[in-house]
């Protein structure tokens, strides 16, 4: 296969023309642009709302006028992760896409099908003059991965349609009716560096070639998290040894599971060997917990500079908080109808230092609010333990179930129809925009689903190819089956 061969040729055309639009997280501002140029190219109805959502309006075909109005959304950010030692700028190169197989996948970084692909298939729809279907309304939100920023600042009255599909699913044959809330908490610790003592030995280890993974998605998975490893170690050796912590520095963003991480301390200098010989007895012990998961890790121990450490009192603290803070699955649902889902969990996203300043950053989510505002707390709680100053942000809600939804039933029919089974309906730890609108629209019948992908998140996500096309298929099916109003 060629990408020439890649169908539907009107979705993809519209993916490769995305990927050549720089568009990280709170730097939109191009794809906004590009966006706002597309409606108005194609004289349709077009509105850039001040937070920089950008909604395209499409009349309804012939004969469809007085169908419910239907409102296709995704974002148009992307997470943006590279391997180590690829020499990308996410600010203005082009994603280099290649096919695998039946995958399409980016040379060293993130693909950005989340949520490009939602993108390429709304502007599809947009740009085409053969599908049947009633008013729709094409909305593109801005910075959906680091604060939800375009859903939490979007006013009420800026949709008007009665029925949302969110193009933001990774999992193609299930349709998503609910979603998980969740928080971010932010631990800093405050200092002044000092110098090491004389006759210390100063050490940098490193780890990489985890799989990582999206922090709600592949939180159940059993994937290993680069900051909790490191953190392990760190702890044993300091119960050990005078040591002396300069930086640590792992993660990237609080939805991701930290892949890789570095850091630097310094130990007496007749203790360099012991920590050699510590260093890979734990590697193969590591290596041997995550044999299934993280086949591909790799551990490495140099001499680095010498450098200002932070102060013991204060490090000591921070590496036992690090060691002790929980990660993962916390509770699964109660109810036995979804009791495979996970319900609450915390993931350990991002270890930051700075000259003065350590940042440690965890997001926890639950689909039950008051287990979200516990776990929070019980984060919160070990962090000012430990001596650090705690922020937590607004996070946004969950998505509840519509048990009456006319939308879930015309999609889950046409599924049928189309495909001869029936596809799965069900809840998602992952965090979707649908629990904000679900605050200002509360009247909006809403479903998710999209293509299949992989390792979001990552320098692994993938696309697989043969979904969009099933997407496409649904989802025009869908919009010719609106009811009238």
């Amino acid at each position: 296969m060629n990408k020439n061969e890649l169908k539907p040729a009107r979705v993809f055309e519209q993916f490769a023309k995305i990927n050549q639009i720089p568009r990280p997280s709170k730097h939109e501002d191009k794809m906004i642009d590009y966006l706002k140029t597309f409606g108005e190219s194609h004289k349709l109805e077009t509105i850039v709302d001040e937070t920089g959502n950008v909604l395209i309006r499409k009349p309804a075909t012939r004969g469809y006028e007085n169908r419910h109005t239907v409102i296709l959304q995704s974002h148009m950010d992307m997470v943006c992760d590279k391997l180590v030692d690829v020499d990308f700028d996410f600010s203005k190169d082009a994603i280099q896409t290649y096919i695998d197989g039946e995958w399409l996948r980016a040379k060293g970084t993130t693909l950005g099908a989340d949520d490009g692909i939602g993108d390429a298939i709304q502007l599809a729809i947009l740009e085409s003059d053969d599908i049947e279907h009633g008013p729709i309304e094409c909305v593109f939100t801005r910075d959906e991965e680091t604060q939800l920023t375009g859903a939490s600042g979007m006013k009420a009255g800026f949709m008007t349609g009665d029925m949302l599909i969110n193009l933001d699913s990774e999992d193609e044959g299930q349709i998503f009716v609910s979603c998980a809330g969740g928080k971010s908490t932010t631990a800093t610790f405050d200092f002044e560096r000092e110098d090491a003592p004389e006759g210390y030995f100063f050490i940098q280890i490193s780890l990489k070639g985890l799989n990582g993974g999206h922090s709600g998605d592949d939180i159940n998975k059993k994937r290993a998290n680069a900051i909790k490893i490191l953190s392990r170690f760190l702890y044993m050796e300091q119960e050990k040894f005078d040591l002396h912590l300069a930086n640590f520095n792992s993660g990237k963003l609080h939805n991701a599971i930290p892949r890789d991480g570095r850091v630097v301390f310094a130990i007496p200098n007749s203790a360099k060997e012991d920590v050699r010989a510590d260093w890979n007895i734990f590697a193969h012990e590591v290596e041997e917990e995550f044999h299934t998961t993280d086949k591909s890790m790799v551990f490495t121990m140099e001499s680095t500079d010498i450098e200002k450490t932070i102060p013991t009192a204060v490090s000591k603290k921070l590496i036992q908080a690090l060691q002790a803070v929980d990660n993962g699955i916390m509770t699964m649902c109660q109810d036995e109808a979804i009791a495979w889902l996970v319900e609450t969990s915390s993931n350990l996203a991002v270890v930051k230092t700075e000259e003065n300043k350590v940042e440690v950053l965890a997001s926890q989510r639950s689909n039950v609010m008051s287990n979200l505002k516990n776990q929070c707390n019980t984060i919160k709680a070990l962090f000012q333990l430990a001596g650090a100053q705690v922020v937590q942000n607004d996070g946004y809600p969950a998505w509840k179930m519509k048990a009456d939804s006319q939308l879930t039933k015309i999609v889950v029919e046409t599924y049928k129809k189309l495909f001869g089974v029936e596809p799965v309906v069900k809840g998602i730890h992952a965090g979707l925009e649908c629990g904000l609108f679900s605050e200002r629209y509360p009247n909006l019948d809403m479903v998710s689903f999209g293509p299949t992908l992989r390792n979001v998140h990552t320098p692994d996500e993938c696309l697989y190819i043969p979904t969009v096309q099933m997407v496409w298929n649904h989802l025009t099916e869908i919009l010719k089956n609106i009811p009238e109003k």
